[in-house]
């Protein structure tokens, strides 16, 4: 349906709802009906009834004595299911288990969303030292090592936001087979990422690892976490029914 006719059937009342719990979700801390509003550019009157239905429902809510609101159980119970739902999940979470068992780092699952890789999923691992967790984060597609194997693999991706990488960039990752960074996802924190094919051969994902940079320096990438990690992209792959790798072997 292009997405002038789909305009045309979108409730406003729906579309300030979803809006509310966005604005919600990208926040680690409460936010106050005062900020919500202006965030929101829309009356307090109207963002007040917007939440007293939600708290209702169970998808927002206070803490005793606050004033300010937060993500309720509902809301984290529904994601729950659709993630559960989703097939790229199902199948990644046995092997992400498996390589964080052998590096001992945390295995993330992104996906694309939008301009924006979306840290969907994570096993975490055994360290004292860890990265804050990334589960529902986006962050810029340029900005992160993720994000930087959609813009070098993604043949779909619009010109315009593959031009956010330089052509020599893209063609260093494609090269490589895998992407890296150092602070991309945060001070002081480094992340290496590899593709995860489809059977249409489409970039459906992304598996990455992510440590502190002084736990994830060139030598270990290079001699124990890009191989496992390489690995196991490679098995989530196969299990998507990509069979680009097993074609490459027979050869």
């Amino acid at each position: 349906m292009p997405a002038r006719e789909k305009e045309s059937y979108s409730i406003r009342s729906v579309d300030n709802a979803l809006a509310l719990l966005e604005a919600l979700s990208e926040e680690d801390e409460e936010l106050s009906l005062s900020r919500l509003s202006e965030r929101m550019g829309l009356n307090k009157a109207s963002v007040f009834r917007l939440l007293a239905t939600f708290e209702r429902r169970g998808y927002v809510e206070r803490r005793q004595g606050s004033r300010d609101y937060q993500l309720g159980p509902s809301a984290y119970e529904i994601g729950q299911k659709l993630l559960s739902r989703m097939g790229l999940l199902r199948k990644a979470r046995p092997v992400m288990e498996k390589l964080v068992r052998e590096c001992d780092e945390a295995a993330y699952l992104v996906v694309r969303r939008s301009d924006d890789a979306l840290f969907l999923d994570m096993v975490d691992n055994l360290q004292q030292v860890k990265v804050v967790s990334l589960v529902g984060r986006r962050l810029p597609l340029e900005s992160c090592a993720a994000g930087k194997i959609f813009l070098a693999f993604d043949d779909n991706i619009e010109q315009n936001l593959k031009d956010k990488l330089t052509k020599e960039e893209r063609e260093s990752i494609r090269r490589q087979g895998f992407a890296g960074d150092c602070h991309g996802i945060g001070e002081g924190g480094s992340c290496i990422a590899v593709p995860l094919f489809d059977a249409a051969a489409e970039v459906a994902g992304v598996l990455a690892l992510v440590g502190p940079e002084f736990r994830m320096p060139s030598e270990r990438i290079e001699k124990q976490l890009f191989p496992a990690l390489k690995n196991a992209g490679e098995t989530i792959c196969s299990k998507l029914g990509y069979l680009g790798y097993a074609l490459k072997q027979t050869h």
